[in-house]
């Protein structure tokens, strides 16, 4: 029997209608001035939706209620607590209320802090996110929290989400306000994030050590045939996978989250889903919690999910769409053109704020999708490149050409595409095609922030677009607030054309893998951050920290810890991968290659006394090749192992993340491009783990 779809989705989730159902009228609208004005929650209205929230909760077979929050790790956290409370005579009763809902106190000594909290300083606080709504999942219900010290500061990633949030409202308020819009009270940002990871084999997995502990391969050579053939991107769902799409679809509509498109990859067991778009935070939160629950239906299904960004070398990885607009709470969506952009006085207003946004802090929107897996895709052809740059597409691009000359744009008709067959629809063409290589492309009514990495949390891109672009609102809202209003339109005019002239270093609507590319945004000034270390400073530059400050996002003590936050995990992270190269090396490669080199030679051995001269010759050149590449992999683990150790003594935490990048990525790189031309001369059986051709063509 089909399942009814509407009941299904939400049906886990504390949804405005259950709060309208289960609460009194006064504290319904209480709670809804809360959560749409950002306004502060009365104690009577917390109690009375905790004891709502928990009956609910328990109706539905909860038993636990925990406190959910996103610390500086990238993942999410949760403390279970029981709604038991004892009585008299032994007894319990189910009990919740408001002060437990609004606030939670984990221990916040052993997550990362950046130096703002010391070891002995444990106690932290959770704070109940109303404008997130609570869940049921496993029989606990999820409540949706912001997580700072004892002290205040920030110790996640929603606060100051939420806070750029906020900013970005109150500067579009103020423009639009000067542009006649006096019903505007608030303004959303809205995220749909796409989803990309692979599937393969749990069994597979299990046998892979670098799988396990890094979550990318650190030894493999190509199978035969890998993505060239170009078969696999929107081809048919093999009957396993579709499978696990299918309960995956449920599983997230029942916690309300709004998944719709599903497709297999470019590269082979590699596949995307995405979302209907929704508000900022609740777009962070469902994406984590998508991707936490795409690794438990998988395991259900005999699958890994892998959603590191480069699990496989040599074919592609995966990545994370950022799509991001801007919406009033009448509904307009701010960067819709409408029918004629070049007259839509609005639209080029905050078009022309996005464009100086992404010029002047281009550096933290690349610091802000920067990471050690990340890495092996910017640039690679297969991702956009670490050159941030913009796309508008030809006709936005004709339209501020325009601008710029005081030229009249003639808005050209719609072009229809004849396809040649009779039996086919003719339909328009579309004003402006799409560019994969671009990192932030403008589609329609939206910006594609294309560059986030599969397993990225998409609070800090959004965190940096959020308040860059409020900082230029906030400018031209200064020099335009004197304006009388006879003669907005016209300081408007002169302000976008002012903004395109300046800023127009940063439109690029080529092909972005190109070296010409490349030495052209050199000259045009424009950041060229390669890798990860590259772009660290840019969280506490002078510039950056100043807006921050400015919009009250973050303190300088929250930058500084969350620089030295990020590269302490980018060393972590490079140091378990050589340790982990090394333990396969040692204790499974090279054993499995010497065995071989053991066998082919006892071999030889057999065929000399038996007078077989010439197959033995053609073993003993096998032997010799075997041998070397045994003790050039031998040499450059040594390599490997020394230079790790003198990474680790190294004081200075930038200096030692440069030394991990140029050094230890390099020794790893040599060891598997030695390691990787053996595999193919070792038969079936000797290697303890499975190969690419193993893990990606036999799901």
């Amino acid at each position: 029997m089909e399942k009814n779809i509407p009941e299904l989705f939400g049906s886990s989730v504390f949804t405005d209608k259950i709060m309208r159902d289960k609460l009194p009228n006064d504290m319904y609208k209480a709670l809804r001035k809360t959560i749409d004005n950002n306004t502060h929650l009365e104690l009577d209205v917390a109690n009375a939706v905790a004891v709502a929230m928990k009956e609910w909760a328990v109706e539905n077979g909860a038993t636990h209620y925990t406190h959910w929050f996103q610390p500086m790790t990238g993942y999410t956290a949760e403390k279970h607590d029981s709604f038991i409370c004892p009585v008299d005579k032994g007894e319990v009763i189910m009990d919740f209320s408001g002060k437990e809902l609004v606030k939670g106190e984990p221990d916040a000594s052993s997550f990362p802090s950046g130096g703002i909290r010391a070891t002995f300083e444990a106690r932290g606080y959770t704070a109940w996110d109303p404008t997130s709504p609570a869940f049921i999942k496993d029989g606990t219900l999820y409540i949706p929290t912001a997580f700072c010290s004892y002290s205040g500061e920030a110790l996640d990633k929603k606060t100051p989400l939420l806070r750029s949030m906020d900013a970005i409202s109150r500067e579009a308020v103020k423009v639009l306000k000067l542009l006649g819009k006096d019903d505007v009270t608030n303004v959303l940002t809205t995220v749909g994030p796409e989803q990309e990871y692979f599937l393969i084999d749990i069994e597979d997995y299990k046998k892979r050590k670098d799988l396990i502990f890094t979550g990318r391969t650190l030894l493999g050579a190509p199978a035969p045939k890998g993505q060239e053939m170009d078969d696999h991107y929107f081809g048919n769902l093999r009957t396993r996978v579709a499978a696990y799409m299918h309960d995956l679809d449920e599983e997230l509509w029942k916690l309300g989250i709004p998944v719709k498109t599903k497709h297999n990859e470019v590269a082979p067991c590699q596949h995307e889903l995405a979302p209907v778009f929704d508000t900022t935070n609740i777009a962070v939160d469902h994406n984590q919690l998508t991707m936490e629950i795409m690794k438990k239906v998988a395991e259900k299904h005999g699958f890994a999910c892998l959603l590191h960004e480069k699990p496989f070398a040599g074919i592609n990885g995966s990545g994370k769409h950022n799509n991001w607009s801007l919406s009033t709470n009448k509904g307009e969506n701010l960067l819709n053109p409408g029918k004629t952009p070049g007259e839509n006085t609005q639209f080029l207003l905050f078009l022309s704020a996005v464009i100086q946004a992404v010029d002047d802090y281009a550096d933290l929107l690349r610091l802000s999708v920067a990471s050690a897996g990340n890495d092996h895709r910017l640039g690679a052809n297969e991702a956009p490149p670490a050159i941030i740059s913009m796309f508008l597409g030809d006709e936005l691009n004709s339209v501020i050409d325009a601008i710029e000359k005081d030229e009249y744009f003639s808005n050209a008709e719609k072009v229809t595409i004849e396809t040649g067959a009779k039996v086919l629809p003719h339909f328009a063409k579309d004003t402006t095609d799409r560019n994969r290589t671009s990192p932030f492309a403008f589609t329609g009514n939206k910006f594609e922030f294309r560059s986030l990495g599969s397993s990225l949390s998409i609070a800090g891109p959004n965190i940096m677009l959020n308040t860059a672009v409020a900082e230029s609102l906030s400018l031209f809202y200064e020099k335009l607030k004197d304006t009388p209003k006879d003669k907005m339109d016209e300081a408007v005019h002169a302000l976008v054309k002012e903004t395109i002239t300046k800023h127009k270093r940063i439109i690029f609507n080529g092909n972005g893998y190109t070296q010409e590319w490349v030495d052209e945004a050199a000259k045009r000034g424009l950041y060229n951050l390669k890798a990860t270390p590259d772009a660290m400073p840019a969280l506490i530059a002078d510039k950056n920290v100043k807006m921050f400050i400015k919009h009250q996002i973050y303190t300088e003590t929250e930058l500084q810890s969350r620089y030295e936050i990020r590269i302490e995990n980018y060393t972590k992270t490079l140091h378990i991968e050589a340790l982990t190269l090394k333990d396969m090396i040692q204790k499974q490669f090279a054993p499995a290659l010497m065995d071989y080199i053991d066998d082919l030679t006892q071999s030889i051995l057999a065929k000399k006394e038996l007078g077989i001269d010439a197959a033995a010759g053609t073993q003993t050149e096998l032997v010799k090749k075997l041998a070397k590449i045994y003790d050039d992999v031998v040499k450059a683990t040594v390599k490997l192992d020394e230079d790790t150790t003198k990474a680790e003594k190294m004081e200075e935490d930038i200096d030692k993340a440069k030394f991990y990048h140029e050094v230890i990525v390099s020794d790893m790189e040599d060891i598997r491009t030695v390691a990787d031309t053996a595999e193919p001369l070792i038969p079936e059986g000797y290697l303890p783990y499975p190969t690419y051709e193993q893990m990606l063509f036999y799901v």
